[in-house]
């Protein structure tokens, strides 16, 4: 696979399932309110950091699609 296929497979991945950046960082956001929810109680703290970890990780492979979309769209 050449270097240039590789990059129009990459803008194409990003720029054409936008929507899934989107999706990421929505359920990111969601882990996050869910969390914060769990240490509310003492039996599901432990659930409540493992959801904030994962909630962080979805929300910033959201934002740097998101980014490189924007990063993407301007170069153009």
């Amino acid at each position: 696979m050449t270097t240039t296929m590789l990059k129009d497979a990459l803008k194409t991945l990003f720029q054409e399932y936008e929507w899934i950046h989107l999706s990421l960082g929505l359920l990111g956001n969601v882990l996050f309110f869910v969390g914060s929810v769990f240490f509310l109680y003492e039996s599901l703290k432990r659930l409540g950091i493992y959801a904030f970890i994962v909630g962080a990780f979805l929300m910033l492979v959201g934002s740097v699609g998101q980014a490189v979309v924007r990063y993407e769209t301007n170069d153009s």
